[in-house]
């Protein structure tokens, strides 16, 4: 094999470089001059947070393209305990959401992107609270795998170690920063990642501090000491300053409401050193960013240096040449984290400079294991190089040389029939594919550990030769469809299960141990599946009937079964399993699609499960009115347990229309991102007034679309329980709400989920009375998580325990205190 050649091959093996299921993206002539520059810059940075979102864009697209350093964030997780502003999604689903927003960010600053394997489980306030939950010492050996794996020279935190940042995760981020920076040098720690990426010391640690940490006693922010750069610069290869596309990166995070405008002009960051090297004047002082600092780089740096010479914006076919020298001259270099990246570099350039076109597209979106596979391939060369295509490679599957002549704008089209192999993984996310605890994600293979995301399940590695030289080009197969929309529309290829058995209700709620229905809907995953579909139960459930027949001829076909399922005469709580039996084997995973516009469509493939709860309720009242917030499932909740539940629009409330509901219920953040009720709350405070029930929960304190959401003064702060096994203590032991009509006790709040309350009230008028009280270890008591106030001849609540939370997690206590709730004066 020619050397170059075996360049190429490793760097296709050792370098992940998918634009996944997106439509390609051809650069025009300024942004291949821009990624000519960052050829001559050997420079790595890693910024280090805690969730999505936590990450400084501005920082990351300057570092990205203005000082054209190789930049990532490491996010400790993928943002599962965070609210979502888009849909209803919450935990695992949310996670992906959310790792898929931050790709889409990077996308947009042009940074990478890893995660360690720790789960968002929700806030904390404490660092030691997180460890407690979190394993520390595998986050901490993910971190220090994404050290010596990225070999950053500078390494930015977001938070600092000392609370300040607020949030436990972020005050945790950065003590495994500090660790993880000196681990990283030692061979000896976690030496499996040391033996796969080789040891690395970074240069120095800073902090990117805020000048709210450095206010002195005038309230002024006193820069003293710090290091400092402008990242407001304008990039016109780019069109746009670096503060613009930061906002655009940040908007991407569209489930966490962080949409935000453009800036121009001078945009000042702030730095405190932490460990290694102390820097005077700049950031990246000391750190040699040419081609000098690997042996063998001069070579390289000579072609690039003859590329950016030679280039021509209107012919970028003319540094082909240099490009090819420069990637040959690479086989001198003896470092091989920068041969990797800028080897992958140069290969990107030579695609663009010669408007390369190369696609595999599948025939459907969907396979399962064993099935045939039809694959359309489409190479162009939209320049005068001299190019072949040498061989085409479906991974894992089959490979063929082709080697044909690329003319200038010819394509060359071909259709391949393949058998995709019987033990083909699913499409499940990595970290989702083994139970893991509360604060991880288990994920046995170590290969996997920091990736933002599966590889692609079908990938084709197309080879053009360019006269002695090998390069290698790796894709996603990809489906593409035509949208009369949307037009051209690229969709990922799924490897799925050939039966899907989706519980139609994640919760059932029996009362008083009244039988009740259940509904299984079952899903083919491939054309003319039959089988039998039956039910696994909790001890003292019963199912009828037993089983049940199917039939499904056509691929993505549904047909939904009942069985009536009677719960035992005691209080119980279980975990029902629909199970389908096909051929001799047993499947049981539910189809969950998650598609919204800003993201790539993910397909996930959960338990089918649903948790079965019978407990000792008692409700008064029917009928309610729901005005939805920023998404939860509470509505669908209620309706479990026998509710009528309306959904209203909130711009076109009615006082008589109002009248009608046993109670209103107002839908989280709604004051937050329901624009109308600025001018509605009248209208439902009037509703009050006349008798009816209006509970209205968490919002919070900024951005509210309004001050008046009470009817007499309450004041919104961050105050939070975080700690869901928190004491809970009843201020007013004999106020109807905790006595009718059902009697609360302590038992009701066993077995919370994830929190107890957030955005508590912590000022509010004599008029209301405070029901419940709680607080985390060591904090002062919290009272205003559940506030009741007599209005005209109606009742007002406000709260903000984690009902969003609660109810669909089928919590028995939850739905005893929420139905009182509802009951309040009936």
């Amino acid at each position: 094999m020619k050397l170059t050649r075996l360049i190429a091959f490793l760097l296709v093996l050792s370098t992940s470089h998918f634009v996944f299921s997106q439509k390609p993206k051809q650069p025009t002539s300024a942004e291949i001059l821009h990624r000519l520059q960052k050829l001559n810059v050997l420079g790595s940075a890693l910024y280090v947070a805690a969730h999505p979102d936590d990450e400084n864009t501005r920082l990351i697209t300057y570092l990205a393209n203005e000082k054209h350093f190789n930049t990532a964030y490491l996010s400790a997780t993928r943002g599962d305990g965070g609210q979502n502003l888009v849909g209803s999604e919450i935990r695992e689903s949310l996670g992906v959401i959310r790792t898929q927003e931050l790709l889409a960010a990077r996308r947009t600053d042009g940074g990478q992107q890893y995660f360690s394997r720790a789960n968002d489980f929700g806030y904390s306030k404490t660092p030691e609270e997180t460890f407690n939950i979190w394993d520390r010492d595998q986050v901490l050996s993910d971190f220090v795998r994404v050290f010596r794996q990225h070999k950053p020279d500078v390494v930015i935190t977001r938070f600092p170690e000392d609370g300040r940042g607020g949030h436990g995760h972020h005050t945790a981020s950065a003590i495994l920063a500090r660790e993880a920076f000196s681990l990283a040098a030692d061979p000896n720690a976690y030496p499996e990642s040391a033996q796969k990426f080789g040891t690395w010391q970074a240069k120095r640690l800073v902090f990117n501090t805020h000048p709210y940490f450095f206010r002195g006693a005038d309230g002024q922010f006193h820069p003293e000491g710090l290091l400092s750069a402008d990242l407001g610069g304008y990039n016109p290869m780019l069109g746009k300053s670096y503060t613009e596309i930061a906002a655009e990166s940040r908007s991407m995070h569209k489930s966490q409401g962080f949409g935000t405008t453009g800036s121009r002009g001078v945009s000042m960051e702030y730095f405190l050193h932490v460990a290694g090297d102390s820097a005077s004047l700049d950031l990246l002082e000391g750190v040699d960013q040419t081609w000098t600092r690997v042996t063998g780089g001069d070579k390289v740096g000579y072609h690039i240096d003859n590329a950016l010479m030679h280039y021509d914006a209107a012919n970028p076919t003319l540094i082909i040449s240099d490009l090819v020298a420069a990637y040959n001259a690479l086989s001198d270099v003896d470092d091989k984290y920068w041969v990797e990246v800028k080897g992958q570099e140069i290969k990107d350039l030579i695609k663009a400079c010669a408007g390369l076109y190369l696609e595999a597209k599948a025939d459907v979106e969907t396979y399962n294991p064993g099935d045939s596979l039809k694959v359309s391939i489409e190479a162009i060369n939209r320049s005068d190089a001299d190019i072949e295509l040498n061989s085409i490679d479906i991974v894992g599957i089959q490979s063929f040389e082709v080697r044909q002549q690329m003319h200038h704008n010819r394509p060359i089209n071909m259709d391949k029939n393949y058998q995709l192999k019987s033990g083909i993984d699913y499409s499940q996310p990595y970290w989702l594919k083994e139970k893991g605890t509360l604060g991880m994600y288990k994920v046995s293979d170590e290969n996997l550990i920091g990736k933002p995301e599966n590889d692609p399940a079908l990938q084709v590695v197309f080879t053009i030769k360019i006269g002695e030289t090998y390069l290698d080009y790796k894709f996603p197969v990809v489906y593409k469809k035509s949208d009369p929309v949307d037009g051209e529309v690229y969709e990922p290829v799924v490897i799925t299960t050939p039966i899907f058995t989706n519980m139609m209700d994640p919760v059932a709620v029996f009362a008083n141990g009244a039988e009740k229905e259940i509904q299984v809907k079952v899903i083919a995953g491939t054309g003319d599946v039959k089988g039998k579909l039956r039910l696994e139960l909790p001890a003292g459930w019963k199912a009828k009937p037993k089983s049940q027949k199917f039939a499904l001829e056509v691929k993505d076909q549904e047909s939904i079964f009942s069985f009536v399922i009677t719960p035992p005469t005691n209080a119980s709580e279980g975990v029902i399993q629909a199970v389908a039996s096909v051929s001799g084997q047993d499947y049981s995973y539910a189809l969950e699609r998650i598609n919204y516009d800003h993201i790539p469509k993910q397909t996930l493939f959960p338990d089918a499960v649903t948790k079965v709860v019978n407990l000792d309720l008692k409700k008064k009242g029917n009928l309610i009115g729901y005005i939805e917030g920023a998404g939860d499932d509470i509505p669908a909740s209620l309706a479990q347990i026998g509710y009528k539940v309306d959904v209203l629009d909130a711009s076109k409330l009615t006082l008589n229309q109002l009248t009608a509901y046993d109670a209103v219920i107002v839908g989280i953040r709604a004051f937050n991102t329901q624009e109308s009720l600025k001018f509605q709350n009248k209208t439902l405070m009037s509703y009050v007034n006349n008798g009816g029930t209006l509970i209205v929960q968490y919002n919070t304190s900024h951005r509210l679309v309004t001050e008046d959401i009470a009817p007499y003064p309450l004041k919104l702060s961050r105050d939070r329980v975080s700690v869901e096994e928190a004491e809970v203590r009843f201020l007013k032991p004999q106020h109807e709400l905790l006595n009718s009509p059902n009697v609360i006790t302590e038992k009701d709040f066993d077995n919370w989920t994830q929190e107890r309350g957030l955005y508590f009230p912590n000022e509010w008028d004599d008029h209301f009375e405070a029901i419940l009280s709680a607080n985390d270890p060591g904090e002062t008591p919290k009272d205003g998580g559940l506030l009741v106030t007599q209005y005209g001849k109606g009742y007002y609540i406000y709260t903000g325990y984690s009902w969003f939370r609660e109810l669909p997690a089928g919590v028995p206590g939850a739905y005893r205190i929420y139905t009182n709730m509802i009951s309040i004066g009936k």
